[in-house]
């Protein structure tokens, strides 16, 4: 027995196979839309990488700040702390309207355990991935001219607040089970430089810490990377805490050690004339510390190691290293 359809039941039947497809093309558009909207919005806040940068009312700070805030895919959320929020503006204009939702500025003095603990806490997301201690600052003349409250103060900025910093923030990352520590050291800090016993003193003391933090906290996939820095045209030496040639505090330092120390200083002006790097080629380096999958522990922001820093490791009695600083600095005198 054979069944005939009836032709308005068949018109029926196509009516609603065409809805049925139309409707799932609608549908699939749809998924489309929205999965692609999805992948290529920007990340989450909290799926940005947090970064917190001590130091950031000028120099090094201030720049790597702008750069990662202002990165067009806004991957970071940066955190740009200072002791004086009354300098925040320079920061503010440099970063222009590009910063919206990457970065804010907090008041941090890295010499005050609190103030850090205060910082650590207006940190929305709760963690930190990166850490960057860069606040530092420099102490210049002659030994017998320098107070103790001056070099209490160099110890703490850059050797004691790199640390109470660093302690403030490992326990997060280390419940984490991840992080990045980048510290700004110094050429400073791997050869002795005349008339900044007590810089050099602090800087290399950082170096040991890092070090030392280096060999534990890869137990932990937290990498420690120290970014070493020459002569950069910063802030740094109009803020550099130096005898000038007349101050009281000269008076009672000997007429030869006066006249290397204002040797000294013409060697410094033409170093920093002649070869002091921008700061955009020291933030260039620490984004490479910062995207490398293995980061090292250090970074050269001149590119090699510098030859008197190779000199310490090919001549370790010390003496070639010396004469070779001496003749350099104090060349027309009698070595």
């Amino acid at each position: 027995m054979f069944r005939v359809k009836c032709p308005c039941v068949r018109q029926k039947n196509e009516n609603t196979e065409k809805k049925d497809t139309s409707h799932n093309s609608i549908l699939s558009s749809l998924f489309q839309l929205l999965f692609r909207e999805q992948s290529t919005s920007e990340p989450d806040s909290m799926d940005k990488k947090v970064v917190l940068i001590t130091g950031c009312s000028s120099g090094i700070g201030l720049s790597l700040a702008v750069r990662l805030a202002s990165d067009p895919n806004k991957e970071y959320k940066v955190y740009a702390t200072m002791r004086n929020l009354a300098k925040k503006e320079r920061l503010l204009e440099c970063v222009k309207g590009l910063h919206r939702d990457t970065m804010d500025i907090l008041q941090m003095d890295v010499t005050g355990q609190q103030s850090i603990l205060d910082a650590r806490d207006r940190v929305v997301e709760k963690r930190v991935d990166i850490l960057v201690c860069n606040a530092g600052v420099g102490l210049m003349g002659p030994l017998e001219a320098q107070s103790l409250d001056s070099m209490r103060q160099i110890l703490d900025v850059n050797l004691l607040g790199t640390i109470q910093t660093i302690q403030a923030f490992l326990p997060g990352m280390k419940a984490q089970g991840q992080g990045r520590i980048l510290v700004t050291g110094s050429t400073g800090g791997l050869h002795g430089l005349p008339f900044n016993e007590l810089y050099c003193a602090s800087k290399f003391a950082v170096e040991g810490a890092c070090e030392s933090m280096a060999v534990l906290l890869q137990h932990f996939n937290i990498h420690v990377s120290l970014i070493e820095c020459g002569p950069v045209n910063t802030d740094f030496l109009v803020n550099l805490q130096k005898a000038e040639l007349g101050d009281s505090s000269l008076k009672q330092v000997d007429p030869h050690t006066l006249s290397l120390y204002e040797k000294y200083l013409q060697h410094c002006g033409s170093v920093f004339q002649n070869a002091a790097q921008d700061t955009e080629e020291i933030v260039k380096v620490f984004l490479d510390a910062i995207q490398s999958p293995c980061p090292a522990f250090r970074y050269f922001t001149s590119g090699d190691i510098p030859p008197l820093t190779k000199l310490k490791i090919t001549e370790p009695d010390g003496l070639t290293y010396i004469g070779a600083m001496s003749k350099i600095i104090f060349s027309d005198e009698e070595q």
